[in-house]
């Protein structure tokens, strides 16, 4: 059954409601299905599910994008509907010939919905009628047909395999007759999958041999057989004379028959807060952050690249014709259709994808675009390359902006006023750079007057200690450690505890690299946000992933979800993207990674020092993105 029809303005005014349905819906799916699918571009697939305790709900919808209009019908999930489609193309129709912007009330359309309505669900029951039809057993007397007819057929095999010295006419005479057999037990064969599967058989053997005459070769199949037991043969003997030699097995060198040292672990012993005792580290001065500073991520060389892009454009654009493509401006077309937009869309995504956008990601967002510029009237002096390049920009802003606010630095005012630390935890697969980027928002954090606090979580990793207490003395940092095979989770709880003693302002977790895949250290990772409830969790990955990017983010938040005890589980917060400064122009990674998440960038590492830590430009790479 139908909940609820609505039919709103794209600004949010709601024009008309079914208000025959009239059902309360549990939650607030609309306003989920805007936030998620239409502000995010994601208005190209087919369906939204919407999930609450103790409902489910299916939302369709369709535009009017001339007249700039959401139709959404929204029904249980359990119902499979078949006629909504159907009745928002009807109910499409039908309002947009009634529709005036300057009218606000539409309770006439009431019965003109009703009668939509009746006429889809009639229009539905029908089809549903002929699929029973169309899919009812033959009767069992057609079988028994079907079954005398394929030992027919087998008898008419046999019968061409021994009729092969009798000419060449008979033979010719079997072959029709094997394919009139074969005909009828194919029509009338398949009520029985059982004797289909032998008419199929059988009626591969006897073409095989009515394509020789309608006989079967002997001579052949024996010679094919002796040929086949030579080069069998030849292989047996090859195989037999090479033994397989035994690797010689690598034995540890001796030197002057001395016995090898056991002790392997060279560090100094370090006290509880991670200093050196006899080994004074002053503190680093690299100057300001990066994050501090209004840079754009491209660089100089962009801009020139995009100049001359432009001139080579000017003169394609003067081979092609001047007077045609003058025509096409001025006369503009009535309305865009799909066939118009595929090949701008087409080179887009191609484009998008060379700057290591994921394939995935590049065909949903040519998707969006084109259903929210079909039916779209093009205007005069414009093209259909440039409308769809504007729809696409403004599309990939829309994305790459933050949905929601997430200032570090308010918070941790806020956390202070509480008298608790504001708790980072830095998740990501391995290698991605983890502790040198903790490093850097440590540094930039510091620039800030806030007291930071380092926890060793990568009990796993060996050398992952020592790596972050290097990076805390050269910081002049506390650091929390307990060692290796500890479980992370119990080491950031005490950690916490020994921050909100001393009156550290912020604790920066860092934590094991792992892959997505990797159960026991995804559930240890979820036991690990679960037990110390972080106020950030930002997920580091690298800037050179194409289409793993998908598959990473996707799979953390999905594991993050199912492994954790809580009913409403912590996912990613926010996205940290490192090595930008090695990717030149394919920033398709970030787009990926937020387009797939919906978290957004807050930190982009660009190099090796402190100070090598900056905010992610939007516009900067949308330009990039599209040059």
């Amino acid at each position: 059954m139908l909940e609820q029809l609505l039919i709103f303005t794209r600004g949010g005014l709601i024009l008309w409601t079914c208000k025959e349905l009239g059902n309360a819906l549990r939650g607030s799916p609309i306003d989920t299905l805007i936030r998620s699918c239409l502000l995010e571009e994601r208005s190209g697939a087919a369906s939204y599910n919407y999930d609450v305790p103790g409902a489910s709900y299916t939302l369709k919808w369709t535009f009017h994008n001339e007249l700039g209009i959401v139709f959404v019908a929204v029904y249980q999930k359990i119902l499979h509907l078949l006629y909504v489609d159907d009745l928002l193309a009807m109910v499409k129709r039908e309002f947009s010939e009634i529709y005036d912007p300057k009218r606000m009330v539409y309770d006439d359309f009431d019965e003109t919905f009703r009668q939509l309505r009746k006429e889809a669900e009639a229009r539905a029951e029908e089809m549903k009628k002929s699929k029973q039809v169309m899919a009812k057993p033959v009767s069992k007397p057609v079988s028994n047909m079907g079954k005398k007819q394929g030992q027919q057929m087998q008898k008419l095999g046999f019968e061409g395999g021994n009729k092969k010295k009798s000419g060449d006419g008979e033979s010719g005479k079997d072959g029709e007759k094997g394919d009139n057999v074969k005909t009828a037990y194919v029509e009338n064969g398949h009520s029985n999958g059982e004797i289909a599967n032998k008419g199929r058989v059988n009626g591969k053997e006897n073409g095989n041999n009515n394509s020789n005459g309608g006989a079967f070769d002997v001579n052949k199949l024996q010679r094919l057989r002796s040929k086949g037991g030579k080069k069998a043969n030849v292989v047996v003997n090859k195989v037999s004379k090479e033994e397989p030699k035994k690797k010689p097995v690598k034995k540890n060198r001796v030197w002057d028959d001395k016995p090898v040292e056991t002790k392997l672990d060279f560090t100094e012993p370090m006290s509880e807060n991670g200093d050196n005792g006899h080994m004074p580290v002053a503190q680093v001065v690299e100057g300001e952050s990066m994050m501090d500073k209004d840079e754009y991520v491209s660089s100089d060389s962009e801009s020139e690249e995009d100049d001359e892009a432009d001139a080579d454009k000017k003169v394609d654009s003067k081979k092609k014709g001047w007077f045609t493509s003058m025509f096409q401006s001025i006369a503009g077309k009535a309305n865009l259709e799909k066939a118009d937009l595929e090949p701008a869309l087409k080179a887009l995504k191609d484009r998008l994808m060379t700057k290591n956008v994921a394939e995935e990601i590049a065909e949903k967002l040519c998707e969006s675009v084109a259903f929210s510029l079909e039916g779209k009237k093009l205007a005069s002096f414009t093209r259909i390359s440039s409308t769809v390049q504007t729809a696409m920009e403004e599309a990939l802003v829309r994305i790459l902006t933050p949905k929601r606010s997430i200032d570090i630095l308010r918070d941790v005012h806020v956390a202070k006023e509480q008298r608790k630390p504001y708790v980072v935890v830095f998740v990501g697969v391995n290698g991605v750079g983890k502790s040198t980027n903790l490093a850097k928002v440590a540094y930039w954090l510091q620039q800030h007057d806030i007291n930071v606090m380092m926890a060793a979580c990568d009990t796993f990793r060996s050398g992952a200690v020592e790596q972050l207490r290097t990076h805390a003395r050269r910081l002049q940092i506390p650091i929390f450690e307990k060692g290796y095979e500890k479980d992370p989770a119990v080491v950031a709880k005490e950690a916490i505890q020994e921050a909100t003693r001393n009156g550290s302002d912020v604790v920066l977790v860092d934590t094991a690299g792992r892959m997505q895949d990797n159960e026991p250290l995804m559930r240890a990772l979820s036991k690990l946000i679960y037990v110390n409830s972080p106020d950030l969790v930002l997920f580091v990955g690298e800037a050179l992933v194409g289409n793993d990017a998908v598959d990473q983010l996707s799979k953390f938040n999905q594991k993050l979800a199912d492994l954790s005890p809580s009913p409403s589980p912590r996912l990613i917060d926010g996205i940290l993207l490192t090595k930008f400064d090695t990717i030149d122009d394919k920033v398709g990674a970030a787009l990926s990674m937020v387009y797939i998440s919906g978290a957004p960038v807050m930190f982009v590492g660009c190099g090796q020092s402190y100070t090598d830590l900056k905010k992610l430009n939007v516009k900067s790479i949308v330009k990039t993105l599209l040059k």
